[in-house]
């Protein structure tokens, strides 16, 4: 591993819900930590999430873990989260912002945190989100706040003005940590640290290219050419 990612303060957490990529990853100590949410694990075919969830935490029990709540009522979620609390003491229970009809989790939030509740508050894309969910949030519990930069990226925003923001907005809270959420590319890593953002989340075939870092480009140049060549080759082409 590069001294380059070692020397980095942000904390970096796999993303991901297929088994044995999430222990490929805990297992590497340069990873800080894990979460995974329904859309991910449907798309690792998991059909039982209390079993998916209860069966990780039997290996991951030194690094958090942020498992989320599927309900759209606000009550079922506050009976999910608690159920899902009590599964590991390193489990941070994740929470949506808004339900689906674009009602505010707040109360929810500050019911869970006062309870306890180690939250990872998620899909967070505005300042004004990040203001009032650090402001129900209890400062005497750990707690995360998720923003989804890449999809703020993907709306042609730059999410580096908004990210430097609210790492201030969440100072406050010793015991509140950002989350740069849904990075596209390896470089959010490095912008996600200059700014003093404290947990980016990233998907393991993001982490796979941390091998490149500080690669030297007139190498990975050739690499470029010769991939050409040999996939132009194999594939026979003629002129």
């Amino acid at each position: 591993m590069s001294s380059t990612i070692k020397s980095l303060k942000v904390k970096i957490f796999a993303d991901g819900a297929d088994k044995s990529g999430m222990l490929e990853m805990y297992a590497k100590d340069y990873i800080k930590g894990l979460t995974t949410n329904p859309t991910l694990m449907r798309k690792a075919g998991i059909s039982d999430y209390e079993a998916f969830s209860k069966d990780i935490l039997k290996e991951i029990k030194d690094k958090p873990l942020s498992l989320e709540v599927f309900s759209d009522e606000f009550s079922e979620m506050e009976r999910q989260a608690m159920k899902i609390a009590d599964w590991g003491n390193n489990v941070y229970v994740k929470i949506p912002v808004t339900n689906t009809h674009r009602e505010p989790s707040y109360s929810l939030v500050k019911r869970l945190s006062d309870r306890g509740v180690k939250l990872n508050v998620t899909a967070l894309m505005t300042l004004a989100q990040v203001r009032d969910v650090v402001s129900h949030l209890n400062p005497k519990i750990p707690s995360y706040v998720s923003i989804f930069a890449g999809r703020i990226a993907d709306t042609g925003r730059d999410p580096i003005p908004l990210m430097t923001a609210a790492v201030e907005l969440v100072s406050p809270n010793p015991l509140c940590e950002l989350i740069w959420a849904s990075p596209r590319e390896l470089l959010n890593i490095f912008h996600a640290n200059a700014i003093g953002c404290h947990v980016i989340t990233v998907t393991n075939d993001i982490l796979k290219k941390l091998s490149l870092v500080g690669y030297d480009l007139d190498d990975y140049s050739l690499d470029t050419v010769k991939m050409f060549y040999n996939d132009a080759s194999a594939a026979g082409y003629t002129i």
